[in-house]
């Protein structure tokens, strides 16, 4: 069955002024649905694989895909997989337990020393990519970046809170002050979501 592109919980204006409604309609049913239909693409050479979540495809590292096409699968099914979570994870007034605070605050010290941790990453991260906060393998929080599409799925972590850092995601509004747009990107943030996903198995 073809991936498709979902449909997001929010209108394109929901997060203004964090984010902007233009940036987040192009960003939508233009970027993430050239991701969807060149995954889409690569998938129809190999028929096997068209039952399998995009989460299988990018498991261990791309095992089970062919050579042929894991460069594709690899940035468009990491495209279309980082843009899904991406939407779940933006909110207006969705703020942060008690509960999931003192467990990021457990492993960082502080929750300003965790996104001031964060918001480093997604400044330094040369080129494009995405920064990331995940439960690794062996139950720990981390923060780490990946360059281009790559989703820490591929390696085993399981993403709690993801933020996109091409400069399609913030280059409308913010041009290249991407430190505008990651300061105000917190302000929209899902807590609730990262719960979510914390608590999932």
């Amino acid at each position: 069955m073809p991936f498709t592109l979902p449909k997001l919980a929010y209108e394109y204006t929901a997060l203004e002024p964090f984010i902007d409604s233009q940036t987040m309609q192009i960003h939508h049913t233009k970027h993430h649905q050239t991701y969807v239909d060149k995954l889409n693409e690569a998938i129809a050479k190999h028929p096997e694989l068209a039952n399998n979540k995009v989460e299988e495809l990018l498991a261990d590292n791309l095992k089970i895909i062919p050579d042929d096409i894991k460069t594709a699968v690899r940035n468009h099914g990491g495209g279309h997989l980082n843009h899904s979570f991406f939407w779940e994870l933006l909110a207006k007034d969705k703020p942060i337990s008690d509960n999931l605070k003192k467990i990021i605050e457990k492993q960082f010290e502080s929750f300003d020393k965790f996104k001031e941790e964060f918001s480093n990453a997604a400044l330094t991260r040369f080129g494009s990519g995405w920064v990331w906060l995940v439960l690794t393998k062996d139950k720990k929080l981390k923060i780490y970046s990946t360059a281009n599409q790559d989703s820490p799925l591929m390696q085993g972590d399981k993403p709690l809170l993801g933020l996109d850092v091409w400069e399609h995601s913030y280059y409308i509004k913010w041009t290249s002050n991407r430190k505008g747009y990651v300061e105000n990107w917190w302000n929209v943030v899902n807590w609730e979501q990262v719960e979510k996903s914390y608590n999932s198995k």
